[in-house]
């Protein structure tokens, strides 16, 4: 383990933190990488990525969300390589929505915004075996369209894919996708909703016309 590595777990061990970890928040981990994140930031792109790696190697909630982001802080470094290095993270790393939600949303999703034909690559996990890859493929374009270049990263694309996914969470995902995209365009996806109502599992469903306004969530609920 690194001194760098080691200086963070200290860090971790002097929160207090109990085995259990049920009294530490992932607000309160992220105050702390803000701490952490001054002893480190002056590093290159590539040595802070090897220190996310190996914190992302401890296989440890707490270290594992200031790997992400310590990725996010360092994002006026990145380059079209990033996404490989991210795409293994996703893949090597993430086991769950909560992770998933917090790398896409955050890291993975700014670099999409950075350079949106990157999105074009994230169609492929709509048809990976692991559930969180296809959840990823919906929520790491939130940052997108809440940036306005969802007509570049094309989101209703994402959600034909995953239109019918077997997984609950999966489903939320990219429900929760067209609910952001209904903020910034509310009539597409109202008629895109209109389209696949007899088809689109309820729950993708209801999630992506909660932001609707009253008049179109009663058409929509009939």
């Amino acid at each position: 383990m690194s001194q760098i590595i080691a200086a963070i777990k200290a860090e971790i061990d002097h929160m207090g933190q109990t085995p259990k970890m049920q009294h530490l928040r992932t607000g309160d981990i992220r105050k702390l990488s803000a701490k952490l994140w001054q002893g480190v930031k002056g590093e290159p792109r590539d040595s802070l990525f090897a220190i996310c790696d190996e914190l992302l190697e401890q296989r440890d909630w707490l270290m594992g969300v200031i790997a992400y982001d310590f990725a996010y802080r360092a994002r006026k470094q990145y380059d079209e390589g990033t996404f490989a290095v991210f795409e293994r993270w996703l893949e090597a790393y993430v086991r769950g929505w909560g992770d998933c939600d917090d790398f896409c949303t955050h890291a993975f999703g700014a670099l999409i915004c950075q350079y949106v034909e990157l999105a074009e690559r994230v169609a492929a996990w709509t048809a990976r075996e692991e559930f969180w890859m296809r959840r990823a493929a919906a929520v790491v374009l939130i940052p997108s369209i809440w940036n306005d270049l969802y007509s570049q990263t094309n989101p209703l694309h994402i959600s034909d894919l995953l239109m019918m996914d077997e997984h609950d969470l999966v489903r939320k995902g990219y429900g929760w996708m067209l609910k952001i995209l209904s903020v910034k365009v509310p009539d597409l996806v109202f008629d895109y909703l209109l389209q696949h109502k007899a088809v689109m599992p309820r729950v993708a469903y209801r999630y992506a016309l909660e932001k609707m306004d009253a008049d179109k969530r009663k058409i929509l609920m009939r």
